[in-house]
């Protein structure tokens, strides 16, 4: 039987960004950058290139039950399909964990963006976890344009079926399963909180509140891509120090180490 609370590492797919490192995370300096490597010396790619992993997380519950935290870059006809790269693996690795996913009891959405929703629904509009409840906070539905792929994808087809549950802010999930809104990389980005318990460490799951080593050599270093890249600032030095005071691992969605050590 799975130990509650472990945590398991579900690589999806991988592939290159569609614009360079140094556009992407603008203000970095040549230390960063220096020490960004040495963190994880994967995600650097020839002439510039910024190489990602995209990672879900699996997290073992009571009774042989599992929550899954995001949902991938799913199949090709998924949202993600203009820039991602799909298929993912996602289906493979849960049947090579033994998880089907009618096991999965809840999917904690970190946030919509296309390659972290695309394995929520299936191509014909039908919930890929079927028996599951779909986590997200309030202000990230809020926030999201009808005309978004992932609404027609994710949010629409999980409202009709009653499994979309939004949030607002913290939220204990279960025991040991916490939610902590993260905002800036959208506008209700949560990350998520696992006590292990029995002496093993904490994990924080970050979502996108960290994207690339580079902010974790310098978390005050901005994402092109953020919504919000003041309020994206603020949630990633705070989660970073909490996971530094619990002495927690990082889970990673992005880079290409999917367990690192808080800096």
């Amino acid at each position: 039987m799975d130990r509650h609370g472990r945590v398991v590492a579900l690589l999806d797919g991988a592939g290159s960004f569609f614009e360079p490192a140094r556009t992407a995370f603008p203000g970095a300096s040549e230390a960063d950058w220096a020490r960004a490597v040495l963190l994880d010396p994967g995600a650097a790619g020839p002439d510039g290139t910024w190489l990602l992993d995209f990672r879900c997380f699996a997290i073992a519950r009571p009774g042989g039950r599992w929550a899954l935290v995001d949902a991938g870059i799913g199949p090709s006809e998924g949202p993600a399909a203009e820039w991602g790269p799909v298929p993912g693996r996602l289906p493979a690795l849960l049947t090579e964990a033994g998880i089907a996913p009618a096991d999965v009891e809840t999917v904690i959405l970190t946030h919509l963006h296309e390659d972290h929703a695309g394995w929520t629904s299936t191509p014909d509009g039908e919930p890929f976890f079927p028996a599951a409840r779909y986590v997200v906070q309030r202000a990230e539905v809020a926030a999201l344009d009808r005309d978004d792929r992932v609404w027609d994808w994710t949010v629409a087809p999980l409202r009709a079926t009653g499994q979309l549950h939004e949030v607002d802010g913290r939220h204990r999930l279960a025991p040991g399963l916490t939610l902590l809104p993260t905002p800036g990389h959208t506008a209700g980005h949560q990350s998520v909180l696992v006590e292990q318990g029995a002496g093993a460490r904490d994990v924080l799951i970050t979502g996108d509140a960290v994207v690339h080593a580079v902010q974790l050599a310098a978390p005050e270093v901005p994402y092109s891509h953020e919504r919000d890249r003041a309020t994206a600032r603020a949630s990633r030095q705070a989660l970073l120090a909490d996971a530094v005071e619990r002495g927690a691992l990082l889970a990673t969605a992005h880079l290409t180490r999917a367990f690192v050590e808080p800096v």
